[in-house]
């Protein structure tokens, strides 16, 4: 008998169980606990080898209100800056929703080529051949399945995780779909086509401000005037003047009429010629100077008679002049002289002097009059003309204003779709990724980690298989059971015979 029975026969005192009868079990039980923590433990170190093999890419995604697109409005600048809304729980589960996708799962396979993994695995390689439609549509389904989309409590933030057998892979497709989802989601919440229709507009009235600007360039080469308006406004002083300068002409020429009259009318009275010296000589002055010539013609006479006959024409001659010298002697002793000057009259003199003048500026004044008549009705038909220009000039400007406005007005809507766009290209939105996805060097799981849960849990169940097998075994296995439950004493016990 051994101490263990000996100890349980009648008359002995049963002592408390030692840790012999707690690793009984197990010794009883050691093939079923063998078995079991090798079977647990293969399986830890299959399962450790099937983890350290995943690589698990994550991103976060961060749902904001700090963006407001402006207000596509009429007018060229915004009045009023819109506020933005509470964020609400249906925002962050939209965007959960918006990211879990159909359209947007398709994305993300096709540019990772996750259909081609569809193609060769085992269940493919035993079904028949389908298209390329049925392997899109199992990698999306499969995507979705892998893919956790994850709104972190009490935060605005979204959790995105993905496993893959290739850290390239698992980079790839949460880049795609971070990529696709900004896209997305800028094509959900903002209009569509605003940039292109406000693009396409800035280029119409564009056009139109070059053709309205090149018509009012050539408005002056066409006409032959650059701005009619002010030539108007100088050519209106223009007549005013001529007219003061036509009426100053009447009253010029009426001046001139009525002098003109008035000194004819003194002409007639006043005298033309006025005497100025009279002087009375005698003729002694003249028997002076004919007695000087009879002298000379006496000598002369002379003279000839020396030389030629008395029937001489010569002598004849002289004779004759001397005959004449002496009768004009004996007339100037009988006559008397009276020496009387005349000069014209100065007031007659001023007075046609001044009427001659009156006329020519008389004749002036008619020719002015007529000039200064044809140059008023020549600015007069220049005015109408000008009115007609100042008016196509003023239509022109008016266009030119107007689509200068609508320009200017389209342009800077352009721009703040254009900044839009651009900001939504450098991904900022009312979504931002706050950790982007980088390509995983560690495995999601570690080997080692794997391997010490699995030994872990090895021990444990297959210890806890052994206690329950022990358990649920209705046998008796030791002379203390058999005096627990039978209330009966043990003679004897045999132990188990070991091979």
């Amino acid at each position: 008998m051994s101490e263990l029975d000996y100890r349980n026969t009648p008359g002995n005192t049963r002592q408390e169980a030692t840790m012999r009868d707690i690793l009984t079990p197990l010794f009883r039980r050691r093939r079923l606990l063998i078995l079991t923590f090798c079977g647990i433990f293969l399986g830890a170190i299959v399962a450790a080898f099937l983890l350290s093999s995943q690589y698990e890419a994550s991103m976060e995604i961060l749902v904001n209100r700090d963006r407001m697109d402006p207000v596509v409005t009429a007018e060229q600048f915004s009045q009023t800056t819109p506020v933005a809304p509470a964020l609400t729980e249906e925002d962050i589960n939209s965007e959960v929703e918006l990211l879990q996708s159909a359209d947007l799962l398709q994305q993300v396979v096709l540019a990772n080529k996750l259909q081609d993994k569809e193609k060769d695995s085992i269940l493919a390689k035993l079904m028949p051949k389908k298209d390329e439609a049925y392997y899109v549509s199992e990698a999306v389904k499969h995507l979705g399945k892998k893919l956790k989309v994850d709104a972190v409590k009490k935060t605005n933030m979204i959790e995105v995780t993905y496993q893959s057998s290739d850290p390239q892979t698992a980079y790839g497709v949460l880049n795609t779909l971070s990529t696709a989802y900004l896209e997305k989601h800028v094509t959900v919440h903002r209009p569509v086509g605003a940039y292109d229709f406000f693009a396409k507009e800035t280029d119409r009235y564009q056009k139109a401000l070059q053709d309205s600007e090149a018509r009012l360039a050539n408005f002056g080469h066409d006409e032959g005037i650059a701005a009619p308006d002010v030539v108007r406004t100088d050519l209106a002083q223009q007549v005013s003047i001529s007219i003061a300068a036509l009426d100053q002409a009447h009253q010029a020429i009426s001046a001139d009429e009525q002098r003109i009259h008035d000194e004819e009318s003194q002409l007639k009275v006043t005298p033309a010629r006025s005497t100025t010296l009279q002087v009375s000589n005698s003729a002694e002055v003249l028997l002076q100077t004919l007695q000087a010539d009879l002298l000379a013609a006496q000598l002369k006479r002379t003279q000839l008679a020396m030389k030629y006959d008395p029937s001489y024409p010569l002598v004849q001659e002289a004779d004759q002049e001397v005959a004449q010298t002496q009768a004009a002697i004996a007339d100037a002793q009988k006559a008397q002289y009276l020496n009387q000057t005349t000069d014209r009259d100065p007031t007659y003199e001023f007075l046609r002097e001044d009427v001659a003048k009156t006329k020519a500026d008389l004749a002036s004044q008619h020719a002015t009059a007529a000039a200064v008549g044809r140059s008023i009705d020549s600015m007069k038909t220049e005015l109408v003309d000008l009115d007609r220009k100042t008016v196509k000039q003023s239509d022109l400007l008016r266009d030119t204003k107007a689509n200068e406005a609508n320009y200017l007005l389209y342009l800077s809507k352009r721009e703040q779709e254009k900044t839009s766009d651009a900001l939504d290209l450098k991904r900022i939105a009312n979504v931002a990724i706050a950790a982007p996805p980088s390509v995983p060097i560690l495995p999601a799981y570690s080997a080692l980690l794997v391997l010490l849960i699995g030994l872990l849990v090895a021990v444990f169940v297959s210890v806890g298989a052994a206690f329950v097998a022990e358990y649920l075994d209705p046998s008796f296995r030791t002379p203390a059971e058999l005096n627990d439950i039978l209330k009966m004493p043990v003679l004897a016990s045999m132990p188990k015979k070991v091979a």
